[in-house]
């Protein structure tokens, strides 16, 4: 089997001050691909880590272009690509027209900057370009997705930003300005998140896609006895690691049990078709 990784950790942004900063998102990716290599047999040389610098959009998109690239090609027999992605979720307003509420939902990249009232769309990653990438997944290649962000719904709030249990911090980034939102204030706001252009998609194959949390949660960045990982990534790795879950399902109902455990608010979310639902983490259906 051929496979492909690209593990993507980002803490610390180029432009953004160090109190927005994260602590934990480069030991998830450290972490997953420490993982892929011990219980699923991926090679060193087929892992990408990208973290903090060198985790630009242009590197992320690049990175997982060339891997659909390769998927293609014929001869080429790469049989599993794993994306994973740990920083922080924001809005942009949406130019294509496809959002209820009027914004984009995207994952801040290193060089997260700023145009007037709202985010450069040159310097994060949309939902909507996420989609178009997997939509190129060709039918027989499996596209396994991790994201560890809050890849935000209606409800969330600057003040999201503090801290409010611990020493927990929520991966949620706000748009410079209320105008940067372009509509998300309104109540009721029915959010497009990245798991139902995946459902809707009309691609070959869909990939399956691990969540933080639902569109109108934060996802949080905690410390675990003096070490600092996202606490979705946390409990799954731990569920992946151990072997208890036979199911990409069970690996979910694991993982929301042990958030709820420790008070975490946000419930992990899995897009899947049913097959894939019911085979195990990393294995073709």
């Amino acid at each position: 089997m051929s496979q492909f990784a690209l593990c993507v950790g980002i803490n610390r942004f180029e432009n953004m001050p160090m109190a927005s900063w994260l602590n934990g998102c480069v030991n998830d990716a450290a972490d997953v691909s420490a993982l892929l290599g011990m219980a699923f047999g991926f090679a060193d040389s087929s892992i990408t880590v990208l973290t903090d610098q060198a985790a630009t959009k242009d590197a992320v998109l690049g990175a997982m272009t060339e891997a659909l690239d390769r998927a293609n090609t014929p001869g080429e027999h790469l049989d599993h690509i794993v994306f994973t992605m740990s920083s922080h979720g924001t809005q942009m307003p949406d130019t294509s027209g496809d959002e209820a509420d009027q914004v984009d939902e995207a994952f801040a990249t290193y060089d997260l900057r700023q145009i007037g009232p709202a985010w450069d769309a040159g310097s994060l990653i949309l939902d909507d370009e996420l989609h178009d990438l997997f939509t190129r997944l060709p039918k027989g290649v499996l596209l396994d997705v991790i994201l560890d962000t809050c890849h935000s719904g209606s409800g969330l709030r600057a003040m999201d930003l503090v801290p409010t249990v611990d020493d927990r911090r929520p991966r949620f980034v706000p748009p410079p300005t209320p105008l940067g939102r372009n509509g998300a204030e309104a109540e009721g706001a029915d959010t497009r998140t990245l798991r139902d252009l995946v459902r809707s998609s009309r691609a070959a194959a869909k990939p399956v896609l691990f969540a933080a949390c639902r569109a109108d949660q934060t996802a949080a960045d905690a410390n675990f006895d003096g070490r600092y990982n996202g606490a979705f990534t946390y409990y799954l790795l731990d569920a992946l690691g151990s072997g208890s879950a036979s199911t990409r399902g069970e690996v979910i109902k694991q993982v929301n049990a042990k958030l709820r455990a420790r008070k975490f608010a946000q419930r992990a979310q899995l897009e899947a078709s049913a097959p894939g639902k019911s085979t195990a983490w990393g294995t073709a259906f």
